[in-house]
């Protein structure tokens, strides 16, 4: 498979900017967001290609894990800074960041002590590429669960107040509201193993096929890599919601909606 050149991705991105450029006065702030989301991609990975080159050249575990704490740190801010309501005094990053961490990170130590097995066992192009599928799917579930979570406890507000004072406890007066957060979080991870080989051909199956490989051993990584996803997705998500809904309430067991702070 050929190389592609500086020529193509200029010839892609002005796709992206001719579609910005048709919103620009209908929709500013998508065009906005357009123009942004090109030039953040372009540069992040230009120069995370960069910092690859150099860990596959010098192997050492420690800058592996420097990587992947910065990975996770970054999930953990992006998940943070994308919520409607979010926990003051930064706890939905220490939310969102320490979820991220515990589910992705075992999740990665299992694909690689266990089913892949590099030499070394860190191996950054093992590693890195895995951690990076988990982490950006782990937060993406995480923070459509923490919205959820958040928004409903100001709209039900009422509701729940009423059963808390009808004697349920905490716990029960927010158990649907959780479990529609989970819901929200892991829906799209169901609809992707849904659709996949009948809708649309997953991304690392597709890669490993463009780069020469047999189709059955990158089905095979592809079905791995999905249910890894979810399973994260899910873990992470599960972790997040019951962090964030305990801080929803204090120790007296009242709701606690001053504690979230709008994003502005």
């Amino acid at each position: 498979m050929r190389d592609l050149s500086i020529l193509h991705l200029i010839l892609a991105s002005g796709l992206v900017a001719l579609l910005a450029g048709l919103h620009w006065r209908s929709a500013p702030r998508l065009a906005q967001g357009l123009g942004v989301g090109l030039v953040r991609c372009a540069i992040q990975l230009s120069l995370v290609g960069l910092l690859l080159e150099a860990l596959f050249s010098h192997v050492h575990l420690a800058w592996v894990a420097a990587m992947a704490l910065v990975m996770a740190l970054t999930a953990g801010r992006e998940m943070s800074a994308r919520q409607t309501h979010r926990f003051r005094a930064r706890a939905s990053f220490w939310i969102g960041a320490s979820s991220i961490m515990v589910s992705s990170y075992l999740l990665v130590l299992l694909a690689l002590l266990v089913a892949v097995r590099p030499e070394p066992w860190y191996h950054p192009q093992y590693a890195i590429p895995l951690l990076g599928m988990l982490l950006g799917n782990t937060m993406n579930g995480i923070a459509l669960a923490m919205d959820r979570l958040t928004d409903g406890a100001i709209t039900e507000r009422r509701q729940i107040e009423a059963q808390l004072l009808c004697g349920r406890s905490a716990t029960a007066a927010i158990a649907t509201l959780r479990s529609k957060a989970v819901s929200s979080a892991l829906t799209p991870a169901i609809n992707g193993m849904a659709a996949a080989g009948l809708v649309s051909l997953p991304g690392m199956m597709t890669g490993q096929i463009l780069a020469g490989s047999a189709p059955m051993p990158a089905v095979r990584y592809q079905i791995f890599i999905l249910m890894l996803i979810t399973a994260g997705t899910g873990f992470g998500t599960y972790l997040a919601v019951q962090m964030a809904a305990r801080r929803l309430f204090d120790g007296r067991m009242r709701l606690r909606v001053d504690r979230l702070a709008a994003l502005e």
